[in-house]
């Protein structure tokens, strides 16, 4: 975002009136009578505080006043520029995905049953659930919580508005650590906790969750993302008769990281409806993920639980409806995506298919611009070069039958022992390696965590080949030219000799029966197949296939 952005829209917001609403004179590096505690403080904090009030300049009256009718009938202009503003990048970075009206409009709604005394939104944003829910709870106390100031500005200026700024304050802070008090009656937990993964998270935070979930007596995995961290920090906030509907990406549903959220929701949270939206609906404009809907009060030890599915977001409603299952049967089931499905019967004679097969991911090489042969690797002996899978789309492209691996790639894999080599070959080979250091190729975690560093380890050729992430069914590609795989696939090893008659069967069988259901379900309806959830498929079994062998 630039400069010129950021003033633009402080501008825009303190002229629609944001400083009348508790917490922005900390926003504004300001002091005044009655002004709440923006949470931690810090050198990087007031930095913003600054840079929130520097370069505001008073806009048009005309464009003021199309502002203001825009944010009375419901929309977010000012949310709509910051997010505009920002690249995917700055966007991915602290996890902003704004959420569209219809999301808020059906969670707002269902909130508003519980009668609130305060709504807390713990990513506020913009304020668009903030807002919504003060339109609906007329006496709640409304607090926004936000690491970002300038959002902050925005969601006050949208409170201001639309009369709400005298039950309105902004917490400029962390919502993992932030102390919001007690209050006398129900607190309603609203919003859409920050989309951030794993990868982007600091040790410290990494560590806060593992000793969250101590506190409440559960386990949590250093894997989760952001918004797991939310889920404990509720748990660890609310008291009975407190209420909450948090809208995040569906992965918890089913990923091991997602047990914290299961146990959590079964147990403290109290969960008594779940709604999730088809992955093709693609309910973030901005951003490949899918959605599931959590509504919960804090005690509460239902028997059953509200599950839904709705096919596009006008298919809402009030989050109501739709089937229910048993809440002892989401405290046994580590899968939840598939509650409320209809159980699949196996027919006669069929097995999963992890009783013929062990699947198993391909290999990763920790460096694929230099253990994937090109120019750079010129000279190497042929005995070095394995033909392999190394793109999905060559499997989509062969059909049923990889006959001819000439159009692939080759992958570099080296014995561990370079002494096996002859001379000449390790003359060669010792050249290429001292190009794959200054590549940092021995630097990687795989290549550190290698027996050597220069051994992929490319596994045996497998005699059928899997895709396992795309949005349609895996492809299933019988190998009788024996490529090797890396990881963009999986390979089904027989745990016991099939004939190759048996073994064309099985990926025909694969092929036209294979469900999507049966993998995860991730961003616009990227399904993932782990090699256990494959190897749970149901297939004829050998005698079968025999019987049917052309």
């Amino acid at each position: 975002m630039t400069p010129a952005h950021r003033a633009e829209l402080r501008g825009l917001a303190l002229a629609l009136g944001a400083e009348k609403v508790a917490g922005t004179h900390a926003l504004l590096g300001k002091t005044g009578a009655g002004q709440a505690a923006s949470g931690t403080r810090s050198a990087a904090g007031t930095r913003h505080r600054r840079l929130v009030v520097e370069g505001a300049e008073r806009p048009a009256p005309a464009r003021l006043r199309a502002l203001r009718d825009a944010i009375r009938a419901g929309k977010d202009p000012l949310g709509d520029a910051l997010s505009a503003a920002r690249n995917a990048a700055e966007r991915r970075e602290i996890g902003a995905i704004y959420t569209p009206p219809e999301l808020v409009a059906a969670m707002a709604e269902w909130g508003a049953r519980s009668r609130p005394a305060r709504v807390i939104d713990p990513g506020a944003g913009s304020g668009r659930f903030l807002v919504a829910a003060g339109a609906r709870s007329r006496v709640a106390e409304l607090v926004a919580v936000d690491t970002d100031p300038l959002a902050l500005l925005l969601c006050a200026a949208n409170a201001a508005v639309l009369g709400l700024a005298r039950r309105t304050r902004v917490v400029h802070g962390d919502f993992r650590r932030v102390s919001l008090g007690r209050i006398s009656g129900a607190t309603l937990f609203l919003g859409n906790p920050p989309y951030v993964r794993h990868h982007a998270l600091s040790a410290a935070d990494k560590r806060w969750l593992v000793e969250c979930a101590e506190r409440l007596g559960m386990r949590a995995s250093r894997l989760a993302g952001l918004h797991v961290h939310f889920f404990a920090r509720v748990a660890e906030l609310g008291r009975a008769g407190d209420a909450g509907a948090l809208v995040t990406a569906a992965e918890w549903l089913d990923v091991n990281y997602g047990s914290l959220v299961r146990e959590l929701l079964v147990g403290p949270l109290g969960v008594n409806g779940l709604v999730l939206v088809e992955p093709g609906a693609r309910p973030f404009e901005n951003a490949e993920t899918t959605a599931a809907i959590s509504c919960f009060e804090l005690g509460s030890r239902s028997a059953r639980v509200g599950f839904r599915r709705a096919a596009s977001l006008g298919a809402l409603g009030s989050l109501g409806g739709g089937a229910t299952v048993a809440r002892s049967r989401l405290a046994t089931t580590a899968r939840w995506s598939t509650v409320g499905t209809r159980a699949v019967t196996r027919p006669a004679g069929y097995v999963e298919l992890g009783e013929l097969f062990r699947v198993h991911r391909g290999q990763v090489t920790g460096k694929n611009a230099v253990w994937i042969a090109g120019a750079h690797s010129q000279g190497l002996p042929a005995s070095v070069h394995f033909p392999t899978i190394t793109r999905a789309r060559e499997l989509f492209r062969a059909g049923a039958v990889l006959g001819d691996v000439s159009a692939l790639r080759s992958v570099i894999d080296l014995p561990e022992d370079l002494d096996a080599l002859s001379t000449d070959e390790r003359r060669r080979v010792e050249r290429f390696l001292a190009a794959a250091r200054r590549a940092g190729a021995h630097e990687g975690f795989i290549a550190r965590h290698r027996r050597a560093w220069w051994s992929v380890g490319l596994r045996e050729p497998a005699p059928i080949l899997a895709t396992y992430m795309a949005r349609r069914p895996p492809a299933f590609v019988r190998n009788p030219c024996g490529a090797r795989h890396i990881n963009i696939a999986h390979g089904l090893y027989p745990r016991e000799a099939l004939s190759p008659a048996v073994l064309d069967g099985l990926a025909r069988h694969l092929n036209a029966h294979a469900s999507l259901s049966a993998g995860r379900t991730y961003a616009g309806g990227l399904t993932k197949f782990e090699p256990r959830e494959m190897e749970r498929l149901l297939v004829p079994g050998p005698e079968l296939l025999r019987l049917s062998a052309p």
